[in-house]
């Protein structure tokens, strides 16, 4: 079982980076990531009340709820589009992979997991077949590169710290659906309040790819995925659940074969290749 949520977390937000593709262009990425967190809210308090789940938050796991919010829901999805829109998105999804390292080392020293050796050389092996994925565009990027690069590293650091805390209020016995929902409504507003303050307006998209697109990251990669991930942090623990973020790049490869018809070489066969390899080293009990 643990083996399919793993799968279908990957595959879901695999194809987000597809649909966050279309989504560039009129509406600004904070507060397509608001519009996108407030749907997502919605999405989850629906479920929760319809299940009879409480959707409050205890006083004082209140602040960590929202830090979750803050850092997983906002901070590291503005991250990545900012990073998406000065490097490639391969390449800023290579970046992100490392998140799982983060939260390996932050849930080392904040919830004392474990940091064995089997989940450092699995995160290292897929780091590794990511840049073989991507190494030979590095050298095409333009002059926004180390910005970009800088960026990705923001949203997997971000990444890692948003999963250590959210295995914290899991672990405090909050239910998952209301933990995200919180958490989301935390995301929309804090992206809300960083377009207002960096001064990007807001212009609706009302087209049919816009309005998909949206439909597609709110639901499938935001509410479902959300729910998948946090069961495998939970499963798993935080480092190794991050690692989910190492096989993205891999989907949203398979996904450009399918349908911009990117050409899949020899370096892309032999990184997918040893990121299949770090994955059954990092899940091995």
């Amino acid at each position: 079982m643990t083996s399919v949520l793993f799968g279908l977390t990957a595959l879901l937000w695999g194809g987000g980076a597809l649909a966050t593709a279309l989504q560039a262009g009129v509406t600004p990425a904070p507060w397509s990531v608001a519009i996108r967190m407030a749907v997502a809210a919605m999405c989850l308090f629906g479920y929760g009340a319809s299940r009879g789940q409480s959707l409050v938050i205890p006083g004082r796991d209140r602040l960590f709820v929202a830090l979750q919010g803050v850092l997983f829901f906002s901070l590291a999805f503005i991250s990545f589009y900012e990073a998406a829109h000065r490097i490639p998105s391969g390449l800023a999804a290579l970046v992100l992979s490392t998140s799982s390292l983060f939260a390996a080392v932050i849930g080392w020293a904040l919830l004392d997991t474990p940091l064995s050796a089997s989940l450092l050389w699995g995160a290292l092996c897929g780091m590794a077949g990511v840049a073989i994925i991507f190494a030979p565009g590095i050298a095409g990027l333009g002059p926004g590169a180390g910005a970009g690069v800088a960026w990705a590293l923001l949203a997997a650091v971000a990444t890692g710290g948003g999963t250590v805390v959210g295995a914290r209020n899991q672990r405090a016995g909050l239910p998952t659906v209301t933990i995200l929902g919180w958490s989301a409504v935390v995301g929309s507003a804090g992206s809300a309040i960083w377009a207002i303050a960096t001064g990007a307006t807001f212009v609706p998209d009302l087209s049919v790819r816009y309005i998909s697109s949206l439909l597609y990251l709110a639901i499938a990669a935001s509410c479902i995925t959300f729910a998948l991930y946090f069961e495998l942090v939970r499963r798993l623990g935080p480092g190794k659940a991050a690692y989910t973020l190492t096989i993205v790049p891999v989907v949203a490869l398979l996904l450009s074969a399918a349908f911009e018809d990117l050409h899949l070489g020899a370096n892309i066969l032999i990184g997918a290749a040893i990121i299949l390899v770090g994955n059954l080293i990092v899940l091995r009990r």
